[in-house]
């Protein structure tokens, strides 16, 4: 039996105040949306649709990396049975189970989806919902049940009684259906209420009045089903995610100092006895490996980090590799796929773009390392720059095994410095420096004695006239 998918992204989420659709807002470094697609292709199912309004060509830009997900336009938006009568067109003609997800609920487990289309099968159901318990249930719809216990109806908010309001049972908005029948059941919702729109909760009493089983499956992990309306929403989702997140890392053997100011996105792997400062951020991919000690203020995204390194104060490490035993910062900028080879260092107030630095390599001090080769033991002074660009075009420094560059060197690229070559302090090195040289291109120094004394006649005198 085939089962397809149909998300809800057609709403303007007023309650955000945001010039950005609701469902693009992100949680644990990924979109709503994108939260929802993950567990709806975690079901194998045969097609997936999104539907679309507010924002509708925004949302489908940012979801065009999903080449088996179809879109089709609600407008205007006059509710969710509304929204799910435009996917007729593409689903009319199927037959099997469509599930209808939330595209603003990012925490939906794939084995609570699964259990809810296994339950939906079993019962034959023309509909299964799916529900919780919450102690303060305001705003959801309620799961209203008959005498013997199975679902009558779902009544909205707005248009509960002051019984049916107390009731805490609530409406996930997350739906199975069988799709025999279920366009001609939505065809026939009225829009009787408060918002006078058409509400497919309704689709509960349809197919309760036409003698069809209505089943519901009830989680016990209510923020499983909780969708994103505000921005206090968000903040409590991501709170949540992260919570879990670190609670999972901590379980492995990873120490985090201070889990409440620790953000790690789930995709992030850290490998056992790390220790993870506060206000930390490890996103996108990052993965971290064992022994290392990553301190306060660090923000890793897109790196990879060998074993026993050590990441020093408020370093920004994007798309680079930190090889084992290696050190960085603090206040360290890597970037643009740089790399540190085992036991390099970096030091405080550097910056390593698209650039390699070699075994035992270090620059402590104050330089800018752009689009460089540097080889191994090789000693980076303080204040030296890799002048890689011409304006038009970027060019490669190269630094072999065992050079020394002194401090405050510039390096025109291209250029390359041989072999233990040595290049003084202060030189502007234009040309390539042989192997075993030394370059300088600093003239003499010269002191001029009394001239401080002069100076200080020749002001004194101007200033009296």
């Amino acid at each position: 039996m085939q089962l397809h998918v149909v998300i809800l992204a057609a709403g303007k989420g007023t309650r955000m105040k945001s010039a950005r659709a609701k469902v693009l807002h992100e949680v644990a470094g990924q979109s709503l949306i994108e939260h929802v697609l993950a567990a709806a292709t975690a079901l194998k199912p045969a097609t997936v649709t999104v539907i679309i309004g507010h924002q509708g060509e925004t949302i489908r830009e940012a979801l065009r990396a999903h080449s088996h997900v179809a879109f089709v336009v609600q407008e205007p938006q006059l509710g969710t049975a509304h929204a799910l009568l435009t996917t007729e067109t593409r689903l009319g003609e199927k037959s099997g189970t469509l599930v209808l997800l939330s595209g603003d609920v990012p925490l939906l487990r794939v084995s609570t989806l699964e259990k809810l289309v296994e339950t939906h099968r079993a019962a034959q159901a023309a509909a299964t919902v799916l529900t919780t318990n919450l102690a303060d249930p305001k705003g959801y719809g309620r799961i209203v049940r008959a005498s013997d216990g199975r679902i009558a109806r779902i009544v909205e908010d707005r248009d509960a009684s002051v019984e049916e309001q107390a009731i805490h049972e609530i409406n996930g908005g997350i739906y199975a259906f069988d799709l025999d029948g279920l366009f001609a059941a939505v065809r026939s919702i009225g829009a009787n209420n408060a918002q006078r729109e058409y509400y497919l909760p309704d689709l509960v009493s349809v197919f309760r009045k036409a003698g069809r089983p209505v089943e519901t499956v009830v989680t016990d992990m209510p923020e499983e089903i909780l969708g994103v309306n505000s921005r206090q929403e968000l903040a409590i989702m991501n709170r949540i995610a992260r919570d879990a997140v670190n609670k999972a890392l901590m379980a492995s053997g990873v120490t985090l100092e201070d889990p409440a100011t620790t953000y790690v996105h789930p995709d992030v792997r850290v490998g056992p006895d790390t220790v993870i400062h506060p206000n930390v951020s490890l996103e996108r991919g990052t993965i971290v490996g064992s022994g290392c000690d990553i301190h306060s203020g660090a923000r890793l995204v897109g790196a990879i980090v060998g074993d026993r390194a050590v990441v020093l104060n408020h370093c920004l490490i994007t798309d680079s590799t930190i090889g084992s035993d290696t050190s960085v910062g603090p206040f360290a900028h890597i970037r643009n796929g740089a790399t540190l080879a085992p036991h390099a260092k970096v030091g405080n107030f550097v910056e390593l773009k698209k650039t390699a630095l070699g075994p035992k390599s270090k620059a402590m001090h104050l330089a800018y390392l752009g689009d460089a080769v540097i080889g191994e033991r090789v000693n980076i002074g303080a204040g030296t720059i890799t002048c890689n660009y011409d304006g038009v075009h970027k060019h490669l420094t190269t630094i072999e095994d065992g050079a020394f560059i002194g401090s405050d060197t510039q390096l025109i690229a291209p250029v390359t410095v041989e072999k233990d070559a040595y290049v003084g302090t202060g030189t502007t090195v234009r040309h390539n420096v042989p192997a075993g040289s030394l370059a300088i291109s600093a003239g003499k120094q010269r002191n001029v004695s009394g001239w401080v004394e002069r100076r200080k006649k020749t002001l004194s005198t101007k200033s009296s006239e």
